[in-house]
Formats: structure tokens, sequence, C-alpha cells
């Protein structure tokens, strides 16, 4: 009797056994995002997000500029100044804002913000998942393509499918999925497709099964 439920058992894991690997065999077929033209600039202005470095230049008032990270709450706090809103902003808009802050305690303040090591807002980041080198979160660029893309993570591991990859995009307000050919693109040397990335792109990378 032992036996019998031993050779059931046996069976019965390799049925499921089999099952599960058919199912991850079984990649879903995605629109294909193929390379083309470079897409048109997305966001001609930089906006400002937190984890930025913005400097604060207050002309004639060198006490009243600094240099100041905004904060994951997309404020920042200057000399005489606290809780301004900066992230969602360009650079020109938070100067102007900053000018009308000032004004209560400097007379005709003219102010300039410049910013350094790019962060940007989460809506234009572009998210790498998966089996990447170094999965991350990166900053838009304009005209940053897939390759860029998998320069900047280090590549691929060795257990990456690069092929069955794709990408998550909005579309019109509404999620979207489009194969991507990784493999064929850093192997094959197939220019053709170096899909170009938009802000807010997800790029899924899948472990192979075999």
């Amino acid at each position: 009797m032992n036996a019998i439920k031993f050779s059931t058992a046996i069976i019965k894991a390799g049925v499921i056994f089999l099952i599960v690997l058919g199912l991850s065999g079984c990649a879903k077929d995605y629109p294909p995002l193929e390379g083309g033209p470079a897409p048109a600039i997305v966001s001609p202005d930089y906006i400002v997000g937190a984890g930025d470095s913005v400097e604060i230049f207050v002309w004639r008032s060198p006490e009243l500029s600094s240099t100041v990270t905004v904060r994951p709450d997309g404020k920042i706090t200057t000399p005489l100044i606290e809780d301004v809103p900066a992230s969602g902003k360009t650079p020109t808009q938070l100067a102007r804002d900053m000018e009308e802050e000032l004004a209560v305690y400097v007379k005709n303040p003219v102010v300039t913000v410049m910013v350094s090591g790019f962060v940007g807002p989460f809506s234009e980041q572009i998210r790498v998942v998966g089996q990447a080198a170094n999965p991350q979160s990166l900053p838009y660029v304009d005209q940053m393509s897939l390759l860029d893309l998998i320069i900047r993570v280090g590549g691929l591991t060795e257990f990456a499918d690069g092929n069955r990859a794709s990408i998550v995009r909005v579309v019109d307000g509404e999620w979207n999925q489009f194969g991507v050919r990784i493999d064929d693109l850093i192997n094959g040397a197939d220019i053709s497709a170096n899909a170009y990335v938009l802000p807010g792109d997800i790029l899924i990378i899948p472990e192979s099964w075999w």
C-alpha cells in the first residue's frame, strides 16, 4: 500500500512539474516595440523632483543664496524661507516663487535656480526590473533608447531572457505592454531592436527557464 501511495505521489508531482514547465515556457506575445525615428522632445523644460539638488542664487544677497536638496515631500528650505514647494516645477517657476517669498524681506529680489544631481519626478523616471545586473530607477533623458538603459543598469544577468523582455507604457491613459528584443540588440547587433523609451516606462526583464 505504501508503495502504491508513493508511486501515485511521484506521478502527481511529475504531472504538476510538466504543467508548470509548459506554462513557464509559453511567453505572451506582446506587440513588438521596434526601433525607428527618435521621438520628439517630450518635455522641453526640466521638471524638479524630490532628491534633486538645487542651487538658489539671490543676486547681491550671498547670505540668502544656498544649495539645498529637494525633500521627499517635494519642498525646500532656504535662509529666511521655509517649506517652499519645489517638486513639479521648472527651475524658472521655482525662481519666480522664491522671488515672491523673498520680497517680504528683500526689495526687488532677483533669483536664479540651477539644478544638479538630476533625479526628476517619479512620473518621468524609467524603472528597470527583473534580470538586470543592477535594477533601478533612472531619470529620463531626451531620446533615451533601450540600449542606453541596458548600459546604465550594467547589462543583463546570466539568467535573463532578453528577447522575452517587455516595456510597460501608458498610452492614452491606459497601460500597454510591448515586446522588446534585448538579446538580438546586444548579442546579434540588430540595431532595429534598439527602440526608444519614454518617461514613465517600465522595462521588465524575465528569467529564462532553460
